[in-house]
């Protein structure tokens, strides 16, 4: 058995890896026909992995995370409740958080991270006994220190090979944790996150495997391979290594696309053909593309995936994209960074400005019509119908 399978192998190891493959070397010789069960090859479940293959490598998946990460940076952040009157300072430190960066900019880094790992990190860098910064830390150099009851009582940040130990406060303690850690939920994790990205690896790997095919193709002219039938007796191993040599290089790549093959007597060409099915890459593209879309909440029209793209169409996706995805991205984590800076800035209630969303202008107007509309409502309850303090003594509002 075993002689029979190392001339099985040898036979094996004569065909050619790519490219047109050369049917036989001798009229007579047995052709072999080898199966294996093969397996998928799946790219790492780990978020450098991933972002390696995803963020830096497919185009799908970086605009839905730049779309994501920008837009909902960009929404502007407004003080409500009892506290509004004393937010200035907490706005302002949003608004410059450190001498490097601008509020947009800090947060756009943070949504960033929950979409390429599931969790994201805050330092608040105190001076004088007071938060004075605010930086984003990498995911990927933290590490928590669970306590007694395994929830996290430090978190170690590693970088340019020097750690820092941050220890949180006991519960109760009125005093600002010197970390902040957002998480998106996690069936399986209480303190991790699960990033949206690798609830799509499955579509990413197809993707960028339907990719790689087309490119292969147009390596080998855009047509699949053929076979060299020699008519003769044999080919001896000399004439078999230039005919390789000549068919890999003068007829393979984008540049030879459509030359014409040249063959010597006793050599004729059989096209092997690939079924339109086979061939149908675009579709399965289309279809991993939508697949990513919707693990990161973006409307497939707004990433110029095909679909009904009309003027109609687009305002309803954008509209959807600010309502399911981010808006609330925003809202959680203003409400997470004003509960985790309250020790020094007072209990402060932070929420997206929706009044000034372009998107949801159309459903502005909607409400303002019906509110004004609404004879048996006084104006003070029209006002907080639409999202504004109540009238004050006097007839001015606050």
């Amino acid at each position: 058995m075993s002689t029979v399978l190392e001339k099985l192998a040898r036979l094996a190891r004569r065909a050619a890896p790519g490219g047109p493959v050369l049917a036989t070397k001798a009229a007579a010789s047995p052709a072999f026909a080898l199966y294996a069960e093969g397996r998928a090859s799946w790219t790492p479940r780990d978020p450098a992995a991933l972002a390696r293959v995803g963020y830096q490598g497919n185009p799908v998946v970086h605009r839905a995370i730049r779309l994501v990460a920008e837009s909902a940076a960009s929404l502007p952040l407004i003080a409500t409740g009892p506290g509004a009157a004393r937010a200035a300072d907490l706005l302002a430190l949003l608004a410059r958080p450190n001498p490097r960066e601008s509020g947009t900019h800090l947060l756009e880094t943070v949504y960033a991270d929950l979409l390429l790992t599931g969790t994201a990190y805050l330092e608040a860098v105190a001076l004088d006994e007071r938060v004075a910064a605010l930086q984003a830390l990498r995911p990927g150099r933290m590490r928590m220190l669970p306590g007694p009851d395994g929830w996290p009582a430090a978190y170690v940040y590693t970088a340019g090979g020097r750690s820092r130990r941050f220890d949180l406060p006991a519960p109760g303690t009125p005093a600002v944790a010197p970390i902040l850690a957002l998480a998106l939920f996690h069936p399986d994790d209480e303190t991790g996150g699960l990033a949206p990205i690798e609830a799509a690896a499955t579509a990413l790997d197809i993707h960028n495997a339907a990719s790689a095919w087309n490119k292969a193709l147009l390596d080998n002219a855009a047509r699949p391979s053929g076979a060299l039938v020699f008519a003769g007796s044999s080919l001896s191993e000399p004439q078999f290594e230039r005919l390789k040599a000549e068919l890999e290089a003068n007829y393979q790549g984008a540049a030879n696309a459509g030359r014409p093959l040249l063959l010597e007597g006793g050599l004729d060409w059989k096209p092997l053909a690939l079924s339109p099915q086979d061939m149908d890459f675009v579709a399965a593209k289309n279809a991993a593309a939508r697949e990513i879309a919707l693990a990161f909440g973006v409307p497939p029209l707004l990433l110029g995936l095909p679909g009904d793209s009309t003027h109609a169409n687009y305002a309803e996706a954008n509209r959807a994209l600010y309502r399911q995805t981010l808006i609330p991205l925003a809202a959680r984590t203003a409400r997470a960074l004003a509960g985790w800076l309250e020790p020094d800035f007072g209990p402060v209630d932070l929420e997206p400005d929706l009044d000034r969303i372009e998107a949801l202008a159309g459903e502005r107007e909607s409400l303002w019509r019906r509110v004004q509309a609404a004879d048996f409502l006084t104006v003070s309850e029209k006002r907080e119908a639409v999202g504004y303090p109540p009238e004050r003594a006097g007839g001015v509002g606050g």
